[in-house]
């Protein structure tokens, strides 16, 4: 009914163009408006203002020949002041746009190798961003933003590239597991030799400890019994050794010890090699 009566209602966000026997004559804001269709009054479009996006999917070659695909993100929309400019003068505004981001990447990607084009994507962005706010603005659109969304080399050139990063982080895990398995080596050489030195420290005092206490006998017995020499004392307790090492020896069912020649008449030819071996060392000494 409101067709028939010449009226006509421009939705929120929209704008209507208006045309008398086809030739523009403005542009409608939303609302309802009368036109009398009897004088020629039409309505030619309705034109959106809202924010639009448009996603270009552009290939081409960086410096070092990898080819590669590059996602640009355009976020336009109409200018209300110049919505006869963004009607009339281009009769499919997405297929502009895409050829202006084919010109703009195209140009600016075959500059730059491969780990460039991912660092300046955001340089990229604001290139083509700036080329088509000049280039837009004249139709009657406002280029609102612009994001380099996606880079995406060829598959085989992925499948390197992250094979060389995995190389990479091999080769620092085999560099670190080196460095701690050197230092655990220096670690355990450095309680083993500590280990030994307190051990020495502790052998020594203990053949100290049994020197002093065989001389003390020594000189007790010498005292208390009459007529013995130290020679006689030390035969007596070389015995006393030999019986008690026998009895430990024979205490232990895995012992695998054995003493050739065996017998207590062994005792005084042992006795008799240390005592040897004592004089040749004191006799060197003195030499």
């Amino acid at each position: 009914m409101g067709q028939m009566l010449g009226c006509i209602q421009v939705d929120q966000s929209t704008v209507a163009v208006k045309e008398q026997f086809g030739k523009f004559e403005e542009v409608l804001d939303p609302g309802c408006h009368c036109l009398p269709w009897c004088f020629g009054y039409q309505v030619a479009g309705i034109l959106s203002l809202r924010l639009q996006q448009l996603d270009v999917r552009c290939e081409t070659k960086t410096k070092d020949n990898v080819f590669v695909n590059v996602v640009a993100s355009i976020q336009y929309r109409a200018l209300a002041d110049k919505a006869s400019d963004a009607y009339y003068k281009l009769s499919n505004t997405k297929e502009q746009i895409q050829a202006y981001v084919f010109d703009v990447i195209r140009a600016s990607v075959p500059k730059l190798d491969l780990d460039s084009t991912f660092e300046q994507k955001d340089d990229i962005a604001r290139a083509v961003e700036s080329e088509l706010e000049k280039a837009m603005s004249a139709y009657g659109f406002e280029i609102v933003q612009t994001l380099i969304v996606d880079i995406e080399p060829d598959a085989q050139v992925k499948r390197a590239m992250n094979e060389i990063n995995a190389a990479a982080r091999l080769r620092v895990a085999a560099t670190e597991k080196a460095e701690a398995e050197k230092i655990l080596q220096i670690k355990r050489a450095e309680g083993e030799a500590e280990s030994k030195y307190l051990s020495g420290l502790g052998i020594a005092r203990q053949r100290q400890a049994i020197v002093d206490g065989l001389r003390e006998s020594v000189l007790a017995f010498s005292e208390n019994v009459p007529g013995t020499t130290s020679k006689d004392v030390m035969d007596m307790v070389l015995v006393t050794q030999y019986f008690d090492t026998m009895k430990e020896i024979g205490a232990s069912s895995k012992s695998s010890a054995v003493f050739i020649p065996h017998g207590p008449g062994a005792v005084k030819d042992i006795a008799t090699q240390i005592r040897n071996g004592l004089l040749q060392g004191e006799s060197a000494m003195s030499s």
